[in-house]
């Protein structure tokens, strides 16, 4: 008989143990990147006090001087590294440039800057002008000088003579105000600097004063625009158990208030009664205005949008319903009319901020009072399908209204399927239209 013996079960491989040799390796990689990193933080702080000790002397020169600072250079490089003599000459002129230019930005005044604008409010299209006031209160005369104050879009220069201690000099300007904006003017800066550009020195007088150029609105007879006129309340199907319009009796339960305990029909069945009412709401008013140029068709279609949103929003106000509104960007404010219409000022196009209108509506009206009545204002470019799908965000009980902007069109209102849409072509036939509205 033959007898195999077993195969010896190999022994596990005991641990490597690093060498001396590894471990003094790793520590002195760990040691000399931990020393570049220091040396990069430390030098990059130096760097940055460098620069930030700098930044009164380099933030004089323009973007121009540091390109002829460059050009200084280099034509100097060149003519010293292949000995070109008139690369010598462009580096000697550049440089003189330079030197010419530094005498330009000495000097200093104290002044006392003034803005104001007149009015702060305007129509688009209305006049407004401006202000600036410029009073020395050096105890010395004044040196000439030039100011700059950015109106909107542009900047307008005004020249300051030689004024005495305590003089003044005003200067007036007129302000743009032939589209609906909300018009920055400011800051007013001092400029001192050569005539070429290179450098440049400024001084800030200033802050910056805002012109609200409002939209063109229309002016509604009152309770035109509010289609719901409930001053009391609208009373609705919901069972709650305090309110005014009384509904039905039904038995106790632990938590109800002992107001509301019906104490002869209690003592009546001999059991605690208490009262169940129908709930009141007040009106509330939601208009939805989206801003997406993909819904309007020009720039003047959307200008008349807004002044339809307006319109309506400031004579809601004036009723005293309560109201929301609501655009991609920015919810209006309806506190009063003025606030409404500087709002109004600061709407522009956005785009890509919703796939399509009723993903707009839900998202930004998922946080509002339940509405009364919902208006939906848009572009000609809006679908109609789009204000039906917008539609079936609200309630059953919500009254739905579209309002299309759509410039130059007839004016006129139709029913699509129940939903009753309003296009507007000029925001002068908005009040004989909305006295044609009815839920």
């Amino acid at each position: 008989m033959t007898s195999t013996a077993a195969p010896e079960r190999p022994e596990a491989a005991a641990p490597r143990v690093p060498s001396q040799t590894a471990i003094a390796l790793r520590s002195l990689w760990r040691a000399i990147t931990g020393g570049v990193r220091n040396a990069l933080r430390l030098s990059g702080q130096a760097l940055g006090r460098v620069f930030g000790f700098a930044a009164p002397v380099t933030s004089v020169v323009s973007p121009l001087g540091w390109i002829v600072l460059a050009g200084a250079v280099a034509a100097f490089a060149l003519s010293r590294i292949f000995g070109w003599i008139e690369f010598g000459f462009v580096a000697a002129t550049l440089a003189a440039a330079l030197l010419v230019a530094v005498a330009f930005v000495f000097g200093r005044a104290n002044f006392s800057v003034h803005i104001e604008l007149n009015p702060h409010r305007v129509v688009a299209g209305e006049r407004a002008l401006g202000r600036m006031l410029v009073t020395n209160i050096a105890a010395k005369p004044s040196i000439p000088s030039r100011m700059e104050l950015p109106v909107g879009g542009a900047v307008a220069e005004f020249v300051v003579p030689v004024l005495a201690p305590g003089a003044e000099h005003d200067e007036l300007f007129a302000v743009p105000t032939h589209r609906r904006a909300v018009i920055v003017a400011g800051p007013a800066i001092t400029v001192r600097g050569d005539q070429l550009g290179l450098l440049r020195r400024t001084v800030r007088w200033t802050d910056e004063v805002e012109l609200f150029v409002h939209p063109v609105t229309a002016r509604l007879a009152p309770s035109a625009s509010g289609l719901v006129r409930d001053l009391e309340g609208e009373v609705t199907k919901t069972i709650t158990n305090d309110d005014i319009s009384f509904h039905a009796l039904r038995s106790y339960e632990p938590g109800d208030a002992l107001r509301n305990v019906h104490w002869r029909t209690s003592a009546r069945t001999g059991q605690l009664m208490v009262r169940q009412f129908e709930e009141t709401r007040r009106s509330q008013l939601t208009i939805v205005h989206t801003t997406d140029r993909d819904a309007y068709a020009s720039e003047d279609e959307f200008e008349l949008a807004i002044s339809i949103t307006a319109s309506i929003g400031v004579q809601v106000v004036r009723d005293g319903t309560r109201m929301s509104i609501v655009s991609e960007r920015m919810p209006l404010s309806t506190a009063t009319p003025t606030s409404l219409l500087d709002d109004s000022s600061r709407l522009v196009e956005t785009s890509g901020d919703h796939a399509n209108l009723r993903d707009f509506a839900r998202d930004s009206t998922k946080r509002l009072p339940p509405p009364s009545v919902v208006m939906i204002v848009g572009g000609s470019q809006v679908p109609l399908a789009d204000f039906r799908a917008a539609e079936t965000v609200f309630g059953l009980d919500t009254q739905t209204i579209g309002f299309r902007a759509e410039f130059g069109a007839p004016s006129r209102i139709a029913k699509v399927s129940g939903l009753t849409v309003v296009t507007i072509g000029a925001i002068g036939d908005l009040p004989r239209v909305m006295r044609r509205v009815r839920p």
